[in-house]
């Protein structure tokens, strides 16, 4: 091959054309001439994200954004983002975006969540729109900071060694004056702790013996025995009661009868049915009773022979005993 000037044109551009292949694809720019699925979200503030920023699936790779332009009806900026097209699947319908940033002075990119299981993916034929959540503000969270290290640092200004002094100088005059006192209490504390492990120790007084002593173990362990003894009684009764109560709803025994059974109720029925009637008998007049209840006659009979009874009697008595003797004597013969 001869070195000529043609030739040596041609590997030079041909290396060059290598070379920018690389740098594309290293910048991530050669996605363009790959095939993906195209997505949009509309975010308020994009903040210092460029075209060519990566797009993240939970912090992985998977796409670049290719454009950025102001919508037409409202107050957004539209970003256009190309996914790779093995990894778009991953994303849903119900995927979110944010804007995020690496660090304080890091590259931002657009992050996506998964969305939820049960939700179809974005559809790789058209363009999908995903809904965007509110990104964080770096300008107020400085602002922020910046407020919280003023603050902090206007209290340090306002605590004085004279302020200390007023705060700290009444505490050490309490411990100046009262420690006898504080000193006294320290060692009754100490003398009781040595006495209270003296009698776990040996077993002795009150605390050693809670400790040492079996009798409130066994006295516990026996009042939990009765206890226990008491619910089994208790759980029997209630047993022989829901037996008792099964007995009843089978009809069975005097009380079972009495509520399960349709002969009493038949006959109360019918006797009351009959003394029903024997009344409306009374009431119409009907029968002996009923004569003598609603016949005026015999009251009137009844009411006569009570007067001349009334009569009668009178006149014995003004007679006398001898004259009545003698009437009766004479109406026997």
């Amino acid at each position: 091959m001869k070195n000529t000037l043609e030739t040596r044109l041609g590997m030079f551009f041909a290396l060059a054309l290598v070379v920018v292949i690389v740098i594309l694809e290293l910048i991530g720019s050669f996605d363009y001439f790959k095939q993906g699925v195209r997505v949009t979200a509309a975010f308020d503030s994009v903040k210092e994200l460029k075209v060519g920023d990566p797009v993240r699936l939970a912090g992985y790779d998977i796409g670049r954004v290719e454009r950025m332009d102001l919508a037409r009806t409202e107050p957004k900026i539209l970003v256009l983002m190309k996914l790779n097209a093995k990894e778009a699947a991953r994303v849903k319908t119900d995927s979110r975006a944010s804007i995020q940033f690496t660090g304080l002075m890091g590259q931002n990119f657009v992050s996506i969540s998964f969305g939820s299981p049960d939700a179809p993916p974005i559809d790789p034929t058209r363009t999908g729109t995903l809904e965007t959540d509110p990104q964080p503000d770096l300008s107020m969270l400085m602002s922020k900071l910046d407020e919280a290290a003023s603050g902090i640092e206007r209290l340090t200004q306002s605590v004085k060694p004279d302020t200390l002094q007023n705060l700290i100088g009444p505490l050490n005059d309490f411990l100046r004056d009262n420690s006898p006192r504080i000193s006294g209490i320290l060692s009754n504390t100490e003398l009781v702790t040595a006495q209270v492990a003296r009698q776990v120790q040996s077993g002795e007084g009150t605390v050693g013996k809670l400790i040492q002593d079996s009798a409130l173990y066994d006295t516990a362990l026996a009042a939990v025995s009765n206890l226990t003894e008491t619910a089994s009684k208790i759980d029997d009764t209630l047993a022989d009661a829901r037996g008792v109560i099964g007995q009843v709803n089978q009809g069975q025994g005097t009380l079972g009868k009495l509520l399960t059974d349709d002969t009493l109720y038949t006959e109360t029925t019918g006797a009351m049915t009959n003394f029903h009637g024997i009344l409306k008998k009374i009431n119409l007049g009907q029968g002996s009773v009923g004569l003598l209840v609603n016949d005026e006659a015999f009251y009137r009979n009844m009411k006569v022979s009570l007067q001349k009874l009334d009569k009668a009697a009178e006149s014995l008595e003004d007679q006398g005993p001898v004259s009545v003797l003698g009437i009766a004597v004479g109406s026997l013969f």
